[in-house]
């Protein structure tokens, strides 16, 4: 088995670590960030990510943003001090294009190999080990990884060289984004109408609007659990990365803007800790009135 260090054990990174220590490996891990209590006993807690990277042959991140893989990398305690030849570092986070390939340089030139291999499929996802796994990255590096990935996802894919990852999961970020969007559209118009959301929700599953957002996320809406899964802030970067990408490319993306704007409702109304399937609280609170209101409420609503 490899020599693994995982940097990033939050909502889903922890999830993560779990089943690849499942399939038998044994992990480092940064104790300058939390470690969750379950953690701490079956892996080797080290003082930062230098030394989590002398301990490893693969080092894994999984944290929020751009800046935070940068410092991670390339701090004065950061992984890259920690690198000699023939490591390879496999970036799980969902962060920029272009600032990825400029990391996959400064790796390379320490003579070690960079994957950018950013997930989607949520808490859910990373518990269960059916995440979706998009990579960037030369394919020698891909194949050595790929028994790490069967561990935590199902689909997992080589989209291209360096960057091609992450653009691959800006893209997916935009088509959930709107998919929220049209359940919570669909199911506040099916309430305000007097039926009942989550009968609406049921019967649609078996037709033509079905997807897993209608079945998890319209589930969310009608039960009111908006305990993240993934956080609206989280998605709202993605949704930034996405809008300052076609901005670059001269793109127009005109639904991903009002996403975004739904998603910037919530958080001005105290929601950015909120999972991203409460972007139906916007719409709500356009509306003055709630997907989860009984029959005799909308009456009195009318």
């Amino acid at each position: 088995m490899a020599k693994i260090g995982f940097i990033g054990l939050g909502i889903m990174g922890a999830h993560m670590a779990r089943n690849l220590i499942k399939g038998g490996h044994h992990l480092s891990v940064n104790g300058a960030y939390p470690v969750p209590d379950d953690l701490r006993g079956i892996t080797e807690v080290v003082a930062d990510s230098t030394a989590v990277a002398r301990a490893s042959d693969i080092v894994i991140v999984m944290v929020p943003d751009t800046p935070d893989v940068a410092n991670v990398l390339f701090a004065d305690d950061g992984v890259a001090a920690g690198l000699s030849a023939g490591k390879l570092v496999i970036d799980m986070s969902s962060i920029s294009p272009l600032d990825t390939q400029a990391f996959a340089k400064k790796i390379n030139a320490l003579g070690c190999d960079y994957l950018d291999a950013p997930v989607s499929g949520g808490e859910v996802g990373a518990r269960e080990a059916t995440l979706t796994i998009m990579v960037g990255g030369p394919q020698q590096s891909f194949d050595l990884a790929k028994p790490l990935f069967d561990l935590m996802g199902k689909n997992i894919s080589l989209i291209g060289d360096n960057g091609a990852g992450q653009t691959c999961k800006v893209a997916n970020q935009i088509i959930v984004a709107l998919n929220i969007e049209a359940v919570a559209e669909a199911l506040l118009f099916a309430s305000r109408s007097g039926a009942d959301p989550e009968r609406v929700r049921k019967a649609l599953m078996g037709g033509f609007a079905s997807s897993r957002i209608l079945e998890v996320h319209g589930e969310r809406m009608t039960k009111r659990t908006f305990n993240p899964g993934f956080r609206i802030e989280l998605h709202q970067k993605d949704l930034n990365l996405a809008l300052d990408g076609a901005r670059k490319l001269g793109l127009a993306l005109p639904h991903t803007a009002s996403a975004q704007q739904l998603f910037s409702v919530c958080a001005a109304n105290g929601g950015k800790a909120w999972d991203h399937s409460a972007m139906v609280r916007a719409l709500e609170i356009m509306s003055n009135f709630e997907v989860a209101q009984a029959p005799g409420d909308q009456a009195k609503a009318a």
